[in-house]
């Protein structure tokens, strides 16, 4: 096990799907592995139904990435607070994940297609 950020694009077509709706599908999306954790898909902004988020006045900090940015996805069933989050001024060695948004997946469903 690494605590190292590995940065690489993911196979295939990734899907993100919340509320009856496909909020993001992407064949471009990165996957960011980072020490023993899950690996975590990133899909570029263009990829994105950015007309469903909202930036919400959430911050974290990571000492890999930087800043994360986080949004509120609306769907016709209800907001999911802060379900996506990016890194608009990612650290070196982060650069990739610039233009780049992730969904946490216990607020919607990601899955490869």
């Amino acid at each position: 096990m690494t605590d190292k950020l590995e940065i690489h694009k993911a196979d295939g077509a990734w899907v993100v799907r919340a509320g009856g709706a496909v909020i993001a599908e992407s064949r471009d999306a990165l996957e960011v592995t980072e020490g023993g954790n899950a690996p975590v898909v990133y899909f570029p902004r263009e990829d994105v139904a950015m007309a469903f988020l909202d930036a919400s006045d959430s911050r974290t900090a990571c000492p890999r990435k930087g800043e994360a940015q986080y949004y509120t996805l609306h769907t016709k069933s209800g907001e999911i607070a802060d379900a996506a989050w990016s890194y608009d001024a990612p650290l070196p060695g982060a650069e990739r994940l610039a233009g780049y948004l992730a969904f946490y997946p216990d607020k919607v469903t990601v899955e490869l297609l």
